[in-house]
């Protein structure tokens, strides 16, 4: 599942290391894409000498798959389980469980063969009786599973959209042949099905967890490079390399400790201090000087990941052409590039559409009316048209975490918003992003929102259906802001049913045309990977700006 950049960042209670004052910054959310390259585990006397340190928050929920959708579950999910496909450093296809998948003609069947001897590491064997299950699972409504919607093409899944129905009812697309083999009829072409089988929430769990799924998302038993040690809330999740694992993405090292932070501050502090070995993002005050820091290793690229704030269609102000006007005048009053240099250093682009510059699609040409551009007179204009038709009253807030670094950011964003607009705009911090999470879960946020989006899997698809199509709205999906438009639907429709991606860009830009024309979010920026590790620490960084964990090693 794509990650909202609402994604479970919590207090950690731990004191941490030489933490020193800087600000925290919250990570964006989405699905381990990389996979690892085969290779000998690390050898050492000492088997802690190979652990892994990473910066974490703590997981919003259990780690089962189909019901993680924050960052620090997913990356942590997507080392305990494999799946059919991953995708390689630089986005490609690969296969992990799956020996093929096969599409008809029109992309309406599929059929997965899977490779021989696959088990959880607890031995029960992994069929595509097991695959069949797990995606019903996740699909059936009754299971109340946040990943759900990722499985809505799946021919039944409509059926299943009961939640005081049969938990164990299955989906009717699924077809299990043998052991090793599964077809799968959608319920409409679907041609980006074998990248999307790559997203989290089709990761197979065992029988046990199916039954049990809130003891197993506390204690998972998985089929992944690693397996899950100890969950202390709050501190940490360590993972220990699964001796029994036979899968491609073979661990370069004996395990990762994924340390939850209260703050970016004290983890950045950790680090040049050498008492963390990789920090999967810089605080904002430090990213005009950490690529000058001698101790440690700076990473800065450009990633998969979309920043922008939800104002969500239930909003006062905000529905019918009152809040088009509202939206295009809020989105006009923002100076992109003036925050993008004196708040990120550069480190962001100013966003241009809706997905992000990795991204297949992506274009700098969409916006022909300039509604992502800074223009304070046009604002202005559109806000006074939009009081013609009901007078502007109250304040107008976003929300974000504060144990994130959106802080500043936030700030800038709603000053620049009141000083065009001459309205009461303010900064709407939550505790913790985990609360936010929570509220924006429930629909009880009452504002804006920091959200966005970084796809578990390089296709368009991955961002414009997973977060603004109808059918992931109401809670079923990343539609946050429960925009709906038939519109926009009817062009991902004609863009899924063309096999060649090639040709269904085209149509992918018209639906991004009407999304500027909506805006269900504000777009803001696409955010670069601004990460960092030990000087003594190998790590890379794959396409979508994540740890390649399994091959990271030390060098000391």
């Amino acid at each position: 599942m794509p990650q909202v950049d609402t994604a479970s960042k919590t207090a950690g209670s731990r004191v941490r290391r030489a933490a020193t004052a800087l600000v925290a910054v919250c990570c964006t959310l989405t699905m381990m894409a990389g996979c690892g390259t085969s290779g000998n585990a690390a050898d050492s006397s000492d088997s802690r000498s190979s652990i892994i340190t990473v910066n974490s928050t703590e997981p919003t929920k259990g780690l089962i798959p189909s019901n993680t959708n924050d960052m620090a579950g997913w990356r942590i999910a997507s080392l305990i389980y494999d799946g059919l496909v991953t995708f390689s450093t630089s986005g490609e296809l690969q296969y992990v469980e799956a020996k093929s998948i096969t599409a008809n003609k029109d992309a309406t069947e599929y059929t997965i063969t899977l490779k021989p001897n696959l088990k959880f590491s607890d031995g029960e064997k992994i069929t595509a009786s097991t695959y069949a299950k797990s995606w019903s699972f996740a699909a059936n409504a009754a299971n109340g599973q946040v990943g759900a919607s990722t499985l809505a093409t799946i021919k039944g899944y409509d059926e299943l959209q009961n939640a005081n129905g049969d938990k164990n009812a299955q989906l009717s697309g699924l077809h299990v042949v043998n052991s090793s083999t599964l077809k799968v009829e959608l319920n409409q072409p679907d041609s980006s099905f074998p990248y999307k089988v790559g997203d989290i929430a089709f990761l197979p769990i065992s029988s046990k967890a199916i039954k049990d799924p809130e003891t197993y998302g506390k204690k998972p038993v998985g089929n992944g490079p690693y397996k899950l040690k100890s969950w202390t809330v709050n501190e940490d999740l360590e993972l220990v390399k699964d001796p029994s694992y036979t899968g491609p993405r073979k661990p370069k090292n004996n395990g990762i400790d994924f340390r939850v932070y209260q703050s970016l501050n004290a983890a950045y502090s950790d680090l040049l201090a050498g008492n963390l070995d990789v920090l999967d993002s810089i605080p904002t005050v430090a990213l005009s000087s950490y690529r000058k820091e001698s101790r440690i290793k700076a990473v800065n690229k450009q990633g998969p990941s979309f920043v922008s704030f939800t104002i969500p269609q239930s909003l006062k102000h905000f529905q019918g052409e009152e809040g088009r006007l509202r939206r295009a005048a809020i989105s006009r009053a923002i100076d992109r590039k003036s925050i993008s240099k004196a708040i990120f250093r550069n480190t962001v682009t100013p966003a241009t559409d809706f997905l992000a510059p990795v991204i297949k699609g992506h274009s700098t040409k969409l916006d022909t009316d300039g509604v992502l551009s800074y223009d304070a007179a046009k604002a202005r204009e559109l806000w006074k048209q939009a009081d013609a038709i009901s007078p502007w009253s109250g304040e107008f807030r976003i929300a974000y975490g504060a144990d994130s670094t959106d802080k500043e950011w936030v700030d800038a964003t709603v000053n620049s918003i009141k000083n065009v607009l001459g309205i009461d705009a303010k900064s709407y911090p939550f505790s913790t992003s985990k609360e936010l999470s929570s509220a924006i879960n429930e629909r009880s946020v009452g504002a804006a929102f920091k959200s966005g989006l970084q796809s578990d899997y390089p296709h368009p698809e991955g961002y414009l259906v997973q977060g603004y199509d109808s059918s992931q709205a109401d809670g079923k999906g990343l539609n946050n802001g429960d925009y709906k438009s038939a519109e926009f639907d009817a062009l991902i429709d004609k863009a899924s049913a063309q096999p060649d991606l090639d040709k269904a860009v085209s149509t992918y830009q018209e639906a991004q045309k009407v999304l500027l024309k909506d805006l269900p979010v504000i777009p803001l920026w696409y955010k670069n990977v601004t990460a960092a590790s030990g000087k003594h620490v190998n790590a890379d960084f794959n396409y979508m700006g994540v740890p390649d964990y399994v091959t990271i090693t030390k060098s000391r």
